[in-house]
């Protein structure tokens, strides 16, 4: 009896878990352009609280392409050299200077940020210095294993729930979780004493690994999706080494390496300024951050596309949506609109794939969409807008939105780059 109570748990607390989990320049200074490399998947990015994006789905209906995660990479494409240019000990002494003061181990954060810049030949530039900055301290105050406010509490009210759904009286649940857990804790403990998605990230594999032992009915796979100090997603750091290779030498795995300080602020640095994009202030780039490189970009094109088709879409960013064989409200209006823009179903389909890439601003589609609809309105778009997305998370008890996101991360750069002498 108490065995089928473990597996009955097991696939509570793992649903438990997934409820639990998260995923996720143009400047006004003119830093130099930055390489181009693995975009981010699909929105499930996060924001301090840990949040999980979800757009509205009422008007998103989906295609059977699959979402890019490792393109051709680029070889780094740099603008030429100029007197601005700095070695590598005066890009330490400007970063020195970046930094807030108070930050336990200063040092060492300040040496980690900028191997992740050479390692990923970004310019040693405030601007790009600044960006990171800010996202470190939005997403975990300078912590390199940050801590979320009563994680055990949310875990435990969220298995309670889960246990009312399959009809599971708690005191079974509880005593379930009596289970010892390989590393001598029972799982009930460890529950309890949970600080970090550090400490939840490895009682998940604990259990994954005792699952087969305890007769657990069917495969699983870890669903703590973020982690690090710029709470960077597992998968893009996937997809990213096999792109532009991992410098760090490390043991165990690259899952493991996410939420060490090194690679979290490697990852996370790779993911908000490893690519180009056409942005006249940072915080649309901090938007992308949140849900999706490309989002701001794409969103203002689906502003425009409503501009011309007369309809209100969500301006989510996301042009494509990936799990069935239908398309996309932002598809469908482009394909009634394909006799104006002279462009065939086919053509609009191609341009669309390059959604997630910076390919996509050279595209018949996007140019003519544009020229279109500044016709229409007698003025030039933006090219860049906030993409417009609810954040939803066990932890959230206040509205939150990419655009709240972004503006917040906005004023801790602005404050970042008052600091440079």
């Amino acid at each position: 009896m108490l065995k089928s109570s473990s597996s009955i748990l097991v696939f509570i607390a793992s649903s438990v878990l997934i409820a639990c989990s998260t995923q996720p320049i143009a400047v006004n200074t003119k830093p130099t352009p930055i390489t181009q490399t693995t975009p981010s998947t699909k929105k499930t990015i996060t924001t301090d609280t840990n949040a999980i994006v979800t757009p509205n789905n009422n008007d998103l209906i989906t295609s059977t392409n699959i979402p890019p995660t490792v393109p051709t990479l680029l070889p780094p494409i740099l603008s030429p050299k100029t007197n601005n240019t700095l070695s590598i000990e005066e890009a330490r002494l400007l970063l020195q200077q970046l930094l807030p003061t108070g930050i336990k181990d200063r040092n060492g954060w300040r040496d980690d940020i900028l191997s992740a810049f050479t390692g990923l030949k970004i310019p040693y530039e405030a601007p790009y210095f600044c960006a990171a900055i800010a996202i470190i301290e939005q997403e975990s105050s300078w912590q390199s294993d940050p801590t979320v406010a009563n994680l055990n509490r949310i875990v435990w009210k969220e298995i309670e729930k889960r246990a009312d759904k399959y009809h599971i009286p708690m005191f079974a649940v509880k005593l379930a979780l009596l289970k010892p857990s390989p590393n001598g804790q029972s799982y009930s403990a460890r529950i309890d004493a949970l600080k970090t998605e550090t400490q939840m990230n490895a009682l998940f594999e604990d259990i994954v690994r005792d699952a087969q032992k305890i007769g657990l009915p069917f495969s699983m796979k870890n669903p703590i999706r973020t982690g690090g100090p710029m709470q960077v997603s597992v998968e893009f750091a996937e997809s990213q080494s096999k792109a532009w290779p991992y410098p760090y030498s490390y043991k165990g795995s690259l899952r493991q390496e996410v939420f060490s300080r090194r690679g979290g602020l490697y990852f996370g640095i790779a993911n908000l300024l490893q690519y180009r994009a056409n942005y006249p202030q940072m915080k649309y780039r901090f938007a992308d951050f949140n849900a999706g490189r490309y989002s701001s970009r794409n969103a203002a094109f689906q502003a425009a596309v409503g501009v011309l088709s007369q309809k209100k879409l969500v301006l989510d960013g996301d042009l494509l949506v990936y799990t069935s064989n239908k398309t996309s409200t932002t598809q469908q209006q482009l394909v009634k609109l394909a006799p104006r823009l002279g462009l065939s179903v086919k053509a609009i389909e191609r341009d669309l794939q390059l959604e997630k890439s910076e390919a996509f601003y050279q595209s018949v589609l996007f140019k003519k969409v544009f020229e279109l609809a500044n016709q229409q309105t007698g003025k030039n778009l933006p090219q860049q807008i906030m993409p417009q997305i609810q954040l939803v998370s066990p932890k959230i008890t206040r509205k939150l939105t990419t655009q709240w996101f972004a503006e917040r991360v906005d004023g801790r750069y602005q404050r970042c780059m008052t600091r440079q002498k």
